[in-house]
């Protein structure tokens, strides 16, 4: 039996049960490599978000009493299971997402790796003690848990990003309420039922709804103490003013326009290699994708060729294809708005430079643009899809100009030889994380999160749990 046939829409996860959602409206859940419709998902009703917040404060209820180290070894079950698990995972992923498998097979992985770190962090929720003031007294500082959690993450990564949410709340003692993406939502469903068994009911539950409505009712609940999302900047904003009104704490990792630095000293073959891969992995639908490349003016016309050349003979197609390099964009709407932002773009005057692409499908094709003005659309938008600029820069300063004149600040990436390159760039580039000569901008143990309109606070590292803690400070006068 096919992969396809065997593709089943899941329910709402509410107080530990799977049920179907009572909203009157569905979703349609297509296949972006092929725009046929998978399944239909059934929504949150208003009813049923209630019954989500009402077992989640019941759930945290149990779940915060459960030592640290019995927390620990639960989470590390479900992580287990995952990895069994890895290969229908992924395979719902790349059905639904358009992803290839090798990479939903890797997204899987990543998955269970940020949940395993939480886990062990939960044996290691610090806290201290202050030398006493007075005599007969005690003076320590404790971290709790903060209480229920509402997260909600994108569909371009929804196993990573929503794990970093489920691993940090879950290892805090908080319960948590995912609200995940409505394209994306069988791998996710996979990936929490390896969870479901280890815990309390309410501790972990999973919804899919009109985004509006989901939002407002869990972010205006009193039993909701943390917010947490992955997303566009324009939600962001919107989910911080309703975090603000109601006093309550939010995290939020928001859009990216990664520059890339390349200096005269690299070596061109190895970085273009490197950058080729990982700008258009996912189809370039990533917030730390590379896409900005400012190339040293003595070796920029090596490296354009170099980079276009590489960049168009990658290989489109289903990700269920073995040969495929580069799937889909995840859905129509994407496609629309990566082929208005590369015309307008041309129109002000960009050159592009594209390859091909299969006619069926959500496809747009691999776009360099080269001679784009500093103001031209996809210098100062987001493309989130499978679009690069090149730009010549004169020296380091020159690019550290261009560089920092977007409103985004989430990734950078450096590469050269040069320690006072190096020096200069990680001081003044406005990025939450810089790479020198890599990639890795992104692991379980170190924060994650951006500055300007990237948004703000962390994800990963002990800088993500703290984001899931309370501090308290404990005067004992004996």
């Amino acid at each position: 039996m096919s992969p396809v046939t065997n593709y089943r829409a899941p329910g709402l996860l509410i107080n530990g049960q799977w049920r179907t959602g009572r909203h009157a409206m569905t979703m349609p859940i297509v296949n972006p490599a092929t725009a046929q419709t998978l399944d239909h998902l059934h929504l949150a009703s208003s009813e049923d978000i209630d019954q989500a917040l009402e077992a989640a404060q019941t759930g945290f209820d149990a779940w915060r009493q459960v030592a640290a180290h019995e927390r620990c070894a639960r989470l590390e079950k479900g992580v287990a299971r995952m990895r069994q698990k890895t290969e229908e995972i992924a395979t719902l992923l790349t059905l639904e997402q358009g992803k290839p498998l090798s990479e939903a097979r890797a997204e899987c992985v990543m998955a269970a790796d940020l949940i395993k770190w939480y886990a062990e962090e939960a044996r290691r929720t610090y806290g201290r003690i202050i030398p006493a003031r007075l005599p007969n007294s005690s003076m320590q500082v404790h971290k709790q848990a903060v209480g229920p959690v509402a997260a909600f993450a994108p569909w371009n990564f929804p196993l990573v990003l929503s794990a970093r949410k489920i691993g940090g709340a879950l290892a805090a003692g908080c319960s948590i309420i995912l609200k995940a993406a409505e394209e994306t939502p069988a791998s996710v469903a996979a990936m929490i039922e390896c969870f479901r068994e280890e815990l309390p009911e309410g501790a972990l539950q999973l919804l899919f709804g009109v985004p509006a409505e989901v939002s407002e009712q869990l972010i205006a609940s009193p039993i909701v103490r943390k917010v947490t999302f992955t997303g566009s900047v324009p939600i962001g904003r919107h989910l911080a003013q309703l975090t603000a009104k109601h006093l309550k704490r939010i995290t939020l990792e928001l859009g990216g326009h990664a520059p890339v630095i390349v200096c005269a000293d690299a070596d061109i073959d190895k970085t273009v290699a490197m950058m080729v891969a990982h700008k258009f992995r996912n189809a370039g639908q990533a917030c730390l994708a590379p896409t900005r490349f400012y190339v040293d003016r003595s070796i920029e016309g090596h490296f354009r060729e170099a980079f276009v050349s590489a960049s168009h003979r990658l290989v489109l197609g289903d990700g269920m294809a073995s040969s495929t390099q580069m799937g889909p964009l995840a859905n129509a709407r994407r496609v629309a708005a990566v082929r208005d932002l590369i015309g307008r773009s041309v129109q002000a005057g960009a050159q592009s430079h594209q390859g091909s692409s299969p006619e069926s499908g959500f496809f747009v094709p691999v776009t360099v643009l080269t001679n784009v003005a500093p103001d031209a659309p996809v210098m100062t938008e987001e493309p989130f899809g499978p679009v690069a600029t090149l730009t010549p820069f004169d020296n380091i300063d020159h690019a550290l100009q261009l560089a920092n004149q977007s409103s985004y600040g989430l990734a950078g990436y450096l590469f050269t030889d040069s320690a006072r390159a190096v020096h200069r760039v990680s001081e003044r580039l406005e990025v939450g994380s810089l790479a020198i000569n890599g990639m890795g901008v992104s692991v379980p143990e170190a924060p994650f999160g951006g500055v300007k309109d990237s948004g703000y606070g962390s994800e990963s590292g002990i800088e993500g749990m703290e984001a899931f803690l309370d501090t308290k400070f404990i005067h004992h006068c004996i």
